[in-house]
C-alpha cells in the first residue's frame, strides 16, 4: 500500500521547489504566501526531513528537497501528459444533445457555420425530446424547451417559445383567402391536443373547454410544420423557426396574434463544465447567429 503525504501539500512543494520561492508558488497556485509556507511546513513535519532553508528574505532548497523536487516534476509531468490526452479527445467532439423541431428547423441547417470557426472540433447531434442526463449519456451541452430554472446547470435563455397558427396559402385558398379564429373551431387542425391550441384561441376570444382530441397527432414541431405546407391542415407554429417558408410562400400566417405561455429555448450545461474551450466556443457561436437570424427575421 501506498505511504503517501498529503497530496495537497505535495502539488505545494512541486510547485515551490521549481520556482523556488514561495511568493512565486502562490500566485501560480491561486493561495497566499502564508498558506503556501504552512503546507511546505505540514509535510515537512510528516516526513521529518527539512525540504528548505529560510535565510534572510528567500529559501532554498536543501539537497533532500532538490532530490525530492526534481523527482516530482518528472512526475507532474506524466501526469499532465496522462490528461492531456483525455483533454485533446474530449476537445475533438462536442456532444450537443437538442429536441427535434430546433434541430430540424433550425440548428441542422446551419452547423456548418461553427465546423468552419473550429474545424479542429466535430459536432455529434442527439435529437430528441428528453431531458439529457449529462453524467448517463455523455453530453457536453443541451438545447431544452421550457421555462428554465434547472438545478446545476448553467443556463442562457436564447429565444422565447411563442406561437401562432400556420397553413400553406393553397389550404387558406380552399378556405376562401382569409380566417377569423372561430373557423379554426371547424377545420383540420394537426396536434389540436397540444396545449399551445387552446392558449392560442383563449387569447382570441373563443370559449374553449378542452382541447380536441381528433384529427392528426404528430411529436415534434418540425413535423407539423412539414405537414402544413403539404396542405394537411393548420398548425400551431413558432414564426422564427418558420420565417425562410413564409418568406418563400410555402406557409402563411392567417392572424397577428401571436401567444405564449412564457417558455424559451435555453442552452444549458453542467456548471463546472462553463470554462471549458470547445463549450465556451459553441456557446458565443450560438448566441451569435441567432441574435443574427432573429434581426433577419426582424426580432
Amino acid at each position: 500500500m501506498r505511504q503517501l503525504p498529503p497530496l495537497a501539500a505535495v502539488r505545494v512543494f512541486e510547485a515551490a521547489a521549481r520556482h523556488e520561492n514561495f511568493t512565486a508558488a502562490a500566485g501560480e497556485l491561486g493561495m497566499t504566501q502564508a498558506a503556501v509556507s504552512y503546507q511546505i511546513r505540514l509535510l515537512e513535519q510528516r516526513l521529518g526531513v527539512p525540504l528548505f532553508r529560510r535565510e534572510r528574505r528567500r529559501v532554498m532548497l536543501t539537497e533532500a528537497g532538490r532530490r525530492a523536487g526534481a523527482q516530482l516534476a518528472a512526475a507532474f509531468d506524466s501526469i499532465d501528459a496522462a490528461f492531456a490526452g483525455l483533454r485533446a479527445e474530449d476537445e475533438a467532439v462536442l456532444t450537443v444533445s437538442v429536441t427535434n423541431t430546433f434541430a430540424n428547423t433550425w440548428l441542422a441547417w446551419r452547423l456548418g457555420g461553427f465546423h468552419l470557426a473550429h474545424p479542429s472540433t466535430a459536432v455529434r447531434l442527439w435529437t430528441s425530446n428528453t431531458l439529457a442526463d449529462f453524467a448517463a449519456d455523455e453530453v457536453d451541452v443541451a438545447i431544452r424547451s421550457g421555462p428554465g430554472g434547472w438545478p446545476g446547470l448553467a443556463q442562457h435563455e436564447l429565444l422565447p417559445l411563442d406561437f401562432t397558427p400556420m397553413c400553406s396559402p393553397g389550404f387558406l385558398a380552399e378556405q376562401g383567402g382569409r380566417l377569423d379564429p372561430v373557423d379554426l373551431l371547424q377545420l383540420s387542425l394537426i396536434s389540436a391536443q397540444d396545449p399551445w391550441w387552446a392558449q392560442w384561441l383563449r387569447e382570441a376570444g373563443l370559449d374553449v373547454v378542452e382541447a380536441r382530441r381528433t384529427g392528426m397527432r404528430l411529436d415534434s414541431q418540425a413535423h407539423e410544420g412539414h405537414a402544413a405546407i403539404a396542405g394537411q391542415g393548420v398548425a400551431m407554429l413558432t414564426p422564427f423557426f418558420w420565417h425562410n417558408d413564409l418568406v418563400a410562400g410555402r406557409l402563411v400566417r392567417p392572424f397577428a396574434q401571436l401567444s405564449s405561455m412564457g417558455e424559451a429555448y435555453w442552452l444549458v450545461y453542467p456548471e463546472a463544465r462553463a470554462k471549458v474551450l470547445k463549450i465556451r466556443r459553441f456557446r458565443e457561436w450560438l448566441i451569435e447567429a441567432l441574435d443574427r437570424d432573429r434581426a433577419a427575421a426582424g426580432g
